[in-house]
C-alpha cells in the first residue's frame, strides 16, 4: 500500500481531516488524532486497541508491530508493503471509532 492508498481509505471515514503532525501527516476526527504516517510513506501508525493490536501481530508480526511511546503501548506500526488494503482499512476504521467522542 502507499500513503496516497491510505489518504483515500482515511478521508473517506466521516469527518476526517489531514494535517501536519511534526515530520508526520495525521488523520484526525474532531481534531483527535487516529494515524499518523512520515510523509515519505513506507509506515503508518494507528491508534488502535490492545485487543486489535495483539490480534495483527499474532497474524503477521514482520508486518504489524507494537507502536511505542516512551514507555507505553499506544498502536501499531504498520509496513505498508506488506500490509493488506483490507486489514488497513479495518485498522483505520477501529481508531477512527476510538477517536469519536462519546455521546450521552
Amino acid at each position: 500500500m502507499t500513503l496516497e492508498e491510505v489518504r483515500d481509505l482515511a478521508m473517506d471515514l466521516r469527518g476526517t481531516t489531514e494535517s501536519p503532525h511534526h515530520r508526520y501527516t495525521s488523520f484526525r476526527v474532531r481534531g483527535r488524532i487516529y494515524a499518523t504516517a512520515p510523509t515519505e510513506g513506507g509506515f503508518l501508525h494507528v491508534f488502535v486497541d490492545e485487543q486489535d493490536r495483539e490480534r495483527m501481530i499474532r497474524i503477521d508480526l514482520g508486518t504489524y508491530q507494537t507502536l511505542g511511546w516512551g514507555k507505553k503501548v499506544v498502536g501499531l506500526r504498520v509496513d505498508l508493503g506488506h500490509a493488506t488494503r483490507e486489514d488497513v482499512q479495518a485498522l483505520l476504521s477501529a481508531a477512527w471509532q476510538r477517536k469519536l467522542p462519546k455521546r450521552a
